[in-house]
């Protein structure tokens, strides 16, 4: 399965807004753009560079589309 490597910017609405940059056969590739993209992003900014681990872009689109629940650490 390849990796995929977005920018995703947020829009007023809170959508998230997705532009395809570059699809890698291998890891090393696909997060050497992805750490290059995000060092050339402005500090506190809403956008970001993603890299994600799919069968094709629709399903690389979908996952990073969904909405995610928060994170509790210590709960049981």
């Amino acid at each position: 399965m390849p990796y995929f490597v977005y920018h995703i910017s947020i829009a007023a609405t809170g959508k998230k807004n997705l532009t395809h940059l570059q699809t890698f056969t291998d890891y090393k590739s696909a997060r050497a753009l992805a750490r290059e993209r995000r060092a050339a992003l402005a500090t506190g900014s809403a956008e970001d560079v993603r890299m994600i681990f799919a069968k094709n872009q629709v399903e690389a689109e979908k996952l990073l589309s969904a909405p995610r629940d928060e994170r509790v650490v210590g709960e049981d």
